[in-house]
Parts: C-alpha cells; sequence; structure tokens
C-alpha cells in the first residue's frame, strides 16, 4: 500500500489519466479504432528529444553555459537575469521543465554561495515563470506545442506568427520581473568551469538536429527515431532508459480518453458547442484544472481553431500551480533548498503569474 500511495502522490496525472481512460472504455469497448487514437509522431519525437536532451545534459553542456554566463555578473540583479534567462532562451530548445531541473539547482548554489540565499524565492519564482513563456515560441520547447504542431499539422510560418508575439511580450515582462532584484554586489566563487564530454556533446548535437529535421517534416518520424535509438544503443546505451516514459504512457492514457469522447456522440457535440468562438479561455481554464498538456489533448479532438487553443493553453500555464507541470516541478527543487519557505514562495508564484496571466491575456484579446 506504501508503494502504492508513493506512486500516486509522485505520478497524480498518471493516474488521473489512467482513471479517465479505464472509465470511458466501458461507454467505447476497445476496437481496432483504438489505435487510430495514438500520435505516434508526437511519441516518438517527445521520447527522442527526451533522451538526446538528457545526453546533452550528460555531457556537460548546460552546467557549462551557466557557469560561463553568471562568472561575469558582479551583481545580485545581473546574475539573477541570467539565471532567469538561461531559464528562458534554453526552455525554447530542450523544454521547461528540463531547464527547470538544469537550471533552479544551479541558483540554490550560486545565490547561497554568493550570500543572497535571501533573493533565492524571486529569482526561482521568475525561472519558473521564464521556462513556462519562453518554451512558448517553439514546437519542440513543450509537450503540448509538439503535439498540436503535430495534431494540427501547422506550418512553421502559422505556429511562429502565433506564438511570436506573445514570446517577445513575455521576454520583457521576464526582465522587468528582474528589476525587482537588488542591484547588491556580489561575486560568486563559482570554481573551475565544469568539463565538457566534447565526443558526447557531438553525438546528442547531431542527433539533435536529427529531432529538429523531423520536426520541420524533413524527415520522416520511424526514420528519426531509429536513427536516435540506433545511435545511442551503439554510443551511448544508459541514455536509452533516460526519457520520462511515464510522460509518454500519461500521453497514451489522455488520447484513449479523448479518442473515445469523441466517438461519444452526446459528448462530441456538447464539447465543440462548449469550444466554438470560445478556445482560447476554455484552453486557459481548463489548464488552470487538469494543467496545459493534458488539456491540449483532451480539447484538440473538439476543434479546429488551432491558433486559439495552441495560445490558451500555452498562457493558460500561468495562473496556479497545477496549471502547468514545470511550474511544481520548480516548487519542488526550490523547497529542497536549506531554509526554503514553501509558503512565501507561493504567495509570490501565485500574485506574479496572475498578474502575467492578465497581461498576456489582455495582449491576445488585442491581436484577435
Amino acid at each position: 500500500m506504501e508503494r502504492i500511495r508513493s506512486f500516486l502522490r509522485r505520478e497524480p496525472v498518471l493516474c488521473v489519466a489512467a482513471a479517465a481512460a479505464a472509465v470511458s472504455c466501458f461507454f467505447v469497448p476497445p476496437d481496432r479504432a483504438y489505435l487510430g487514437y495514438v500520435d505516434f509522431r508526437t511519441l516518438a519525437l517527445l521520447y527522442s528529444l527526451m533522451a538526446v536532451v538528457s545526453g546533452l545534459g550528460k555531457a556537460g553542456l548546460f552546467p557549462a553555459m551557466a557557469h560561463r554566463l553568471c562568472a561575469r555578473a558582479g551583481s545580485t540583479r545581473a546574475i539573477g537575469l541570467m539565471l532567469v534567462l538561461l531559464c528562458f532562451f534554453s526552455a525554447m530548445f530542450i523544454t521547461n521543465d528540463v531547464a527547470l531541473l538544469t537550471f533552479v539547482p544551479f541558483a540554490v548554489v550560486v545565490l547561497t554561495m554568493a550570500g543572497r540565499a535571501q533573493d533565492l524565492i524571486r529569482v526561482a519564482v521568475l525561472q519558473t515563470v521564464a521556462a513556462n513563456l519562453g518554451s512558448v515560441l517553439t514546437p519542440v520547447g513543450n509537450p503540448q506545442n509538439l503535439y498540436l504542431y503535430s495534431y494540427y499539422g501547422m506550418s512553421a510560418g502559422a505556429f511562429f506568427s502565433a506564438t511570436a508575439p506573445v514570446w517577445l511580450a513575455s521576454l520583457a515582462l521576464v526582465c522587468l520581473g528582474c528589476l525587482t532584484l537588488p542591484r547588491a554586489e556580489i561575486r560568486p566563487q563559482l570554481g573551475e568551469e565544469p568539463a565538457l564530454d566534447r565526443k558526447l556533446l557531438l553525438l546528442h548535437g547531431l542527433l539533435f538536429a536529427l529531432c529538429l529535421a523531423t520536426v520541420a517534416r524533413l524527415l520522416p518520424w520511424p526514420a528519426m527515431l531509429g536513427g536516435v535509438v540506433a545511435a545511442l544503443a551503439l554510443f551511448d546505451r544508459d541514455t536509452l532508459g533516460r526519457a520520462d516514459f511515464m510522460l509518454l504512457i500519461t500521453f497514451v492514457a489522455f488520447f484513449i480518453f479523448a479518442g473515445n469522447l469523441a466517438r461519444i456522440d452526446a459528448v462530441d457535440a456538447l464539447l465543440r458547442r462548449l469550444l466554438a468562438g470560445r478556445e482560447y479561455l476554455v484552453g486557459v481554464l481548463t489548464s488552470q484544472v487538469i494543467s496545459n498538456v493534458p488539456a491540449a489533448l483532451l480539447l484538440s479532438g473538439f476543434t479546429d481553431n488551432a491558433r486559439a487553443l495552441l495560445l490558451g493553453v500555452n498562457v493558460g500555464g500561468l495562473g496556479t500551480p497545477i496549471a502547468s507541470l514545470a511550474s511544481l516541478i520548480g516548487l519542488k527543487l526550490y523547497s529542497r533548498s536549506e531554509g526554503a519557505r514553501p509558503g512565501r514562495f507561493l504567495a509570490e508564484f501565485t500574485v506574479v503569474n496572475l498578474a502575467l496571466l492578465l497581461l498576456l491575456s489582455a495582449l491576445v484579446w488585442a491581436m484577435g
């Protein structure tokens, strides 16, 4: 029982998705059509990107980047800006959760060594927001973008024309947020720069390019997946198992749940009426309750308005702590630091997130 409780605490979204999928099977018994529910291209890309990004981290790329940038900072505000922008820009390519897993612990070390641990809450909150908003720009920035880009067959032009204005506004707002940090002079002692494994860096850099070529539809996903798995099996075998397989299973569960809902005529008609003309609002509100990745998976089957739903589930990552799973990662990482004050973190997080949610929603409304 203790193992079951531990799993429920560790993977609540997966458990909810699996329960929803199981219940839906009573209304639509399993048949051959189930295979059509699953977007295998998205799953292949998601697995490959997670494995390759893990390999880049193993090669030492991200700690080396952080070390070089922060070594040049001379004040709390400057180093805070560096740490926040590391999350913002890296999330575009390595996903928001990986950016937080990499750079929040680094922020804890740097600010503690510099004697500015009192600024950690503000920096960690801004890092969490920055990772969620920086990931908005690209199809590979977060799981919901990757899924919606594939599901709707969006062109690069259509995708970036929707996300770029929100991303640019987010960059400006995040930088303004960093101005609230004090300008106290510091000289953190970072020690020697982390070493790079150049062979691993070259291998995973090439595999990352392979993934991007598949995202751009220049390469079929079976060829990409085969190439990634073969290369890792030959040259970096332990990275094969470093992807988040629970996330992949969660996707499959939501595919089954959403696919079954679409086959229940009354539910299909109801959801389509609910979404018609309100895709952005419903995307934002649904994300607050079940988080933005499940919201994208659930709602996409009932609307053709890809742009509005894309913006809704991305901006909807702001707001409550569960609106984006990456936000929970940020909270968990901060809570592990010495002298952590989770209540204070949640208070600042809520104020900052709600303010940004309102400002960016006003921008989306102004864009039409």
